[in-house]
């Protein structure tokens, strides 16, 4: 029986809004002639039908008006009202307020900028097998001058995959630049079967060192203080690094100069973990390669060597 009623209701409230649109017609003839010289004919809209139904209620709606089926001891109760515009409207605004949280959030998440992109300078050295930094009598000539062993890098692209505006994932590229310059009046050879010797110049030298370029790929995770119109920045992660060119120099109290280059038995390939930490711009990076510097079996007296780096950087991204 309820739902006899529920479709006559129905029936009576489309022929009711479709007389309304006909009469509309009617009574503004410019109007109906416009739709006739585009359509050839005239047409009525039917609004759309919504309804909500709980254990107790039927709630329907065409057009402008709310049909209400209550269930009770007596039987289902019909009452039908014109649909309260006031109502309609903060269900609108409603919506609209929760569409633009959400596209609020997402702008968020695509405004995080992570710190990578700029220029590093720092120090390098090297950590024995054993921890230490402190290297053993027989390979004493691998020894650096701690104040001359730089490092340099321009980091030229960056991703931010933000989680939200200060939490992210940090990628990108970068090129390392290391200078090992050694203490002793030494450099470094190749020797039988690639394992590194010590080379004696025979002759005092000003300085001399071994160089590297490598190719850097980090995987961050970043997140943001906000302080005023900066913010404080901490990051951590991985970073991987990949062979492009290595040679050793030296350079005679005379003046003269002996570039050679080589692969030194250097790893192609290496990682370890970084880490950084700043505010705004400025940071101050540190990282721990956890491959070690040369191929295995191939370092000095098989003692194997482990870079490291510390330093500052500067970005462009804040």
């Amino acid at each position: 029986m309820k739902k006899i009623i529920l479709t006559i209701l129905v029936i009576v409230i489309a022929l009711q809004g479709f007389n309304q649109k006909i009469s509309a017609a009617k009574q503004e003839p410019k109007n109906a002639e416009k739709s006739l010289n585009k359509k050839d004919g005239l047409s009525a809209k039917l609004e759309a039908l919504e309804t909500v139904k709980s254990d107790t209620t039927l709630s329907l709606r065409v057009g402008n008006r709310n049909l209400n089926v209550l269930e009770s001891l007596e039987g289902p109760k019909v009452t039908f009202k014109k649909a309260d515009p006031e109502e309609d409207a903060e269900a609108k605004e409603d919506w609209l307020n929760q569409d633009s949280e959400d596209k609020k959030g997402r702008s968020h998440r695509n405004r995080f900028k992570g710190h990578w992109t700029g220029v590093e300078l720092g120090f390098n050295n090297y950590i024995g097998s054993d921890n230490s930094v402190v290297l053993p009598d027989e390979i004493n000539y691998m020894t650096l001058h701690s104040g001359k062993s730089t490092n340099f890098s321009i980091n030229f692209a960056q991703l931010s995959l933000g989680f939200s505006q200060h939490t992210g994932l940090v990628t990108g590229l970068g090129i390392n630049w290391n200078n090992y310059k050694f203490d002793g009046n030494n450099n470094l050879v190749k020797g039988q079967n690639g394992v590194i010797e010590e080379l004696d110049p025979g002759t005092p030298l000003e300085k001399s060192k071994l160089a590297t370029i490598y190719m850097t790929v980090p995987l961050l995770f970043e997140f943001q203080i906000p302080v005023e119109n900066h913010s404080l920045n901490m990051a951590f992660g991985g970073i991987g690094a990949l062979k492009l060119d290595s040679h050793s120099k030296m350079v005679y109290q005379d003046g003269n100069k002996v570039k050679s280059h080589g692969d030194f038995s250097l790893n192609i390939a290496r990682y370890g973990l970084t880490a950084r930490a700043g505010y705004g711009n400025f940071q101050l990076y540190g990282t721990y390669y956890m491959k070690p510097l040369f191929q295995t079996g191939k370092s000095p007296s098989g003692y194997e060597l482990f870079p490291c780096e510390l330093g500052i950087a500067f970005t462009f991204n804040d």
